[in-house]
């Protein structure tokens, strides 16, 4: 697998790979990663070609996972960590 390229993105880091007939684009923010894989064609085999494709409504598809992705991973997290209980304070009178 070899780095063909990266898509300039301002919250995003977007690498595009290839090995043999297919192309992968990853996406990275924070803790999170997505990928996805095409297979090589004519009309879509250069840097350029895939920039254009990137951009407009898949990498807004892409952002609104990462946030969907996040809330899941609060959610895990919070029914697995034990709930901490209120301090309770003696009532003063």
């Amino acid at each position: 697998m070899r780095i063909v390229g990266y898509v300039e993105h301002p919250t995003l880091k977007i690498t595009v790979f290839q090995m043999d007939n297919k192309l992968s684009i990853k996406f990275e923010t924070g803790m999170y990663e997505q990928t996805y894989k095409f297979r090589a064609t004519d009309e879509l085999k250069t840097l350029e070609q895939i920039k254009t494709l990137v951009e407009g409504d898949f990498v807004n598809n892409v952002l609104t996972e990462f946030q969907k992705m996040h809330q899941f991973k609060n959610d895990a997290l919070s029914q697995f960590l034990p709930q901490e209980e209120e301090d309770e304070f003696e009532e003063i009178i």
